[in-house]
């Protein structure tokens, strides 16, 4: 017997919630197959099994917190494929093998066992019918089956043994998903009803990570405009010749901030710092977060060494990042690291913000929607331009006034000029 315990997973990470099982008690399990999902404060995380044989009990459940290095669940390998199955009935056979049949203490009490099995069986046969907990299924499938809205007890099981798998809920004929909140309460006042769902792991540090850096930082926020007609236009002019160059990448706007925030904070090195004890942490490097908005919340995954890449692998880095982010498959190493944060909440149609800093970052900057306004330009003359107003949050413990308003004119100044941003290449 091998204990399988929860690997060591990221230097601040310690401890993740299990998301789902993906073997059961009974089944074989590969070396190097995965076993199970954690999610964490940060990535959902497969762990595998280190070791091959059939797995003979599960330490946790779904949903359970559980520690690096706390054993999760029991490994035999001295079994095969073909052992798998039932091993409660396989440790009787061994048992009944090694006991002597003149020993009749021992006749009694595998006897009075047996009783107790074929009682705890009968029951199970009797109580089938009050719902899917009776259905032996694996967690993963009963996970799925809840999310779908399906019965388990509709589902056809390719199983001989009648388990139901993930692929049995995938290949079902689906129902319209029904309604069921997790840990939902009936509304005590039929007048005013409410809803109460437990919050995921995620959302909780989210909420704790916003909170800790609202009430450790001396955080401010500074705004300013940008004129958009002229990285329009270009953008315009160059984003078929662009995506025709660069295999179907398109030009957006990220790559356009995102090269002129770094070359801000060459100008400006205290925005690209963070605060450690007593020290101050310059960094010389270009790492910049991307938010990302998904269904369990903000992510925010890391474009690496921003100032090294052109246009189109900024564009390619983000789109690839934000795919792996919605479909939950952004890794550790894409999300730690990052020295200034982007966020755009313009998509959603955000006309102005203060974007809260990110971690120990010392700054965040956030885009929003581009607007036509009038505009005051040559003198008296009035035009309606494309504007969009941007906004710095800081830490001016750190950043002064003076900085944090020089690094937002020079990103205005860029972006309105785009062919000097070419320039700072």
């Amino acid at each position: 017997m091998v204990e399988i315990k929860v690997p060591e997973l990221a230097e601040s990470i310690t401890e993740g919630s299990i998301a789902s099982w993906l073997k059961s008690v009974g089944d074989f399990v590969e070396a190097g197959e995965n076993l199970l999902e954690l999610e964490t404060d940060k990535v959902n995380v497969e762990v595998i099994s280190e070791h091959a044989g059939v797995i003979t009990e599960l330490k946790a459940e779904e949903g359970d917190t559980v520690e690096v290095g706390d054993v999760i669940a029991i490994v035999d390998e001295s079994k095969d494929a073909d052992d798998a199955g039932d091993t409660s009935n396989n440790s009787s056979e061994n048992e009944s093998k090694k006991t002597p049949d003149n020993d009749t203490s021992s006749k009694d009490s595998k006897e009075q066992k047996s009783e107790e099995v074929l009682k705890e069986k009968e029951s199970s046969e009797s109580n089938s019918s009050n719902g899917e907990e009776r259905i032996v299924a694996t967690p993963s499938a009963r996970k799925l089956a809840r999310e779908k809205g399906i019965d388990l007890s509709e589902i056809n099981a390719s199983d001989p043994r009648g388990l139901v798998r993930s692929q049995d809920v995938d290949n079902h004929n689906s129902k319209p998903k029904k309604e069921q909140p997790k840990e939902s309460t009936k509304p005590a006042n039929p007048e005013n009803p409410v809803v109460r769902e437990k919050m995921s792991r995620r959302r909780k540090t989210i909420a704790n990570k916003l909170l800790e850096v609202s009430q450790s930082t001396a955080m401010l926020t500074t705004f300013n405009e940008i004129d958009m007609t002229n990285v329009m236009e270009l953008r315009k002019r160059k984003k078929e010749a662009f995506q025709e160059k660069h295999d179907g990448t398109r030009l957006g706007f990220m790559s356009f901030f995102t090269k002129a925030c770094v070359a801000a904070l060459k100008q400006y090195p205290a925005v690209n710092a963070e605060i450690d004890g007593d020290d101050m942490i310059m960094k010389q490097f270009f790492d910049i977060g991307i938010a990302v908005s998904t269904e369990e919340g903000l992510v925010v995954p890391i474009v690496r060494n921003a100032e090294r890449k052109n246009f189109a692998e900024i564009e390619q880095d983000i789109n690839d990042l934000a795919l792996k982010a919605r479909d939950k498959k952004l890794g550790l190493d894409d999300m730690v690291g990052g020295s200034f944060t982007i966020t755009n909440g313009g998509v959603f149609g955000s006309l102005m913000s203060t974007p809260i800093i990110n971690g120990t970052q010392a700054a965040i900057l956030g885009m929003h929607t581009i607007q036509k306004r009038p505009i005051a330009v040559d003198g008296d003359k009035v035009e309606v331009r494309p504007m969009m107003y941007i906004a710095l949050s800081y830490d001016h413990r750190i950043i002064d006034g003076k900085e944090a308003v020089g690094f937002l004119k020079t990103v205005k100044e860029l972006i309105e000029n785009p062919e000097d941003l070419l320039l700072e290449g």
